[in-house]
């Protein structure tokens, strides 16, 4: 029985092309060549002014945050339930990270505990569109304007992913992309800085190149220090290649979506990434999250798919239940989806008998309509 991993990128001979001429040709002069053509390719995707390629999307809300001036003293206000990476750059800066519970349907940021989160110290609000799900972008882009607080998207699982018409990454004042391994769109590892925002765009882009702004005329001189995020031109130029099938990527992780939806939508108790009207997610992490009445929990699902040969990775737990944080256990729905939630596998390439085998697991784990199994 093969192993149906949850998740690997979707390579062709396309991405390998340009990596080989990136790797063969892309030296000296022409050392930038794919980072251009990769960042006008994504800032055209998104429909914003500004894109700079970067070694993670980490990275990239580092810079962003040390542009906006987030330091000591500080406060940034983000979702309890989210990768370590969403905080990390707000620790490094001296800032406290101040960490809210989250919705129960769309497992981001709950923008009545943001509100209520909100001091005189509060900088930022960091809204993630965990896995793929989108926040409630227009709540909370209001409650900034309300206290003049700047909102700034974690994009980095939202490739995809569409509010009203608008590209999540794209609405708040920068948003920041992962080009990671597992995510829809690769360079292998990778990012990148979006904006509209002309200011911020040229203070990140100096902080991009160890401060070196650049106007500044004089050779290896650094007008403040920055930082060293680059991407490559070898991954800029696998980057290219996935830009140009963008679509096709974005539509089969959302039809493996729908298989899902469809094939386990008459199970009681069993929720799976919500898609509100007037929204479109770019569904990078299908998640079923279990009724507590189901009895369901993550122990029992994880020996389950590991019975069946299956990667099935675990929901984020609580960024507050780590030894580096203070326990937040009022932060109940973060506290408490994770121990019976569950990312099923998602890999562009999956086939229908793939598919079919990690619905079985969830289908003898279900209650069907009227109580039988």
């Amino acid at each position: 029985m093969n192993r149906i991993h949850y998740t690997k990128p979707s390579i062709t001979e396309l991405e390998v092309s340009y990596a080989t001429d990136a790797a063969r040709n892309g030296w000296g002069e022409h050392c930038y060549e794919y980072i251009g053509r990769f960042e006008e390719g994504f800032r055209s995707h998104l429909g914003v002014r500004h894109a700079i390629a970067t070694s993670s999307c980490t990275g990239a809300l580092h810079m962003g945050l040390a542009a906006l001036g987030v330091g000591p003293g500080d406060e940034v206000v983000l979702a309890d339930t989210n990768w370590i990476a969403s905080v990390a750059p707000v620790l490094h800066l001296g800032a406290t990270p101040v960490l809210v519970d989250i919705l129960v349907d769309s497992w981001c940021l709950d923008p009545v505990q943001v509100e209520r989160a909100i001091t005189p110290r509060t900088k930022a609000i960091i809204a993630v569109h965990l896995y793929g799900n989108l926040c409630a972008m227009d709540e909370l882009l209001a409650i900034g304007e309300r206290h003049g607080i700047t909102v700034v998207e974690d994009a980095a699982e939202a490739i995809g992913s569409v509010l009203h018409g608008r590209r999540a990454g794209s609405m708040g004042r920068f948003g920041a992309f992962s080009f990671h391994g597992t995510k829809t769109l690769t360079t292998g590892e990778g990012g990148v800085f979006v904006t509209n925002d002309d200011e911020l765009y040229e203070k990140v882009l100096t902080l991009s190149n160890h401060g070196r702004s650049r106007k500044q005329q004089k050779q290896f001189w650094p007008d403040e220090v920055g930082f060293k995020y680059k991407m490559s031109n070898v991954q800029a130029a696998i980057g290219c290649g996935q830009l140009e099938r963008i679509g096709e990527l974005i539509f089969r992780k959302r039809e493996i979506m729908a298989y899902y939806r469809e094939r386990l939508r008459e199970f009681d108790g069993l929720h799976l990434n919500p898609e509100p009207e007037g929204t479109v997610i770019g569904a990078w992490m299908p998640t079923a999250v279990f009724a507590p009445e189901t009895n369901v929990t993550r122990e029992r699902l994880q020996e389950a798919f590991d019975a069946m040969n299956i990667d099935a990775r675990v929901f984020f737990h609580p960024l507050s239940c780590l030894p580096m944080f203070e326990q937040r256990p009022e932060n109940i729905h973060a506290w408490d989806i994770p121990g019976r939630a569950i990312n099923l596998p998602s890999y562009h390439d999956m086939t229908e008998a793939d598919l079919e085998r990690v619905a079985d697991v969830l289908d003898a784990l279900c209650t069907r309509p009227g109580g039988g199994e």
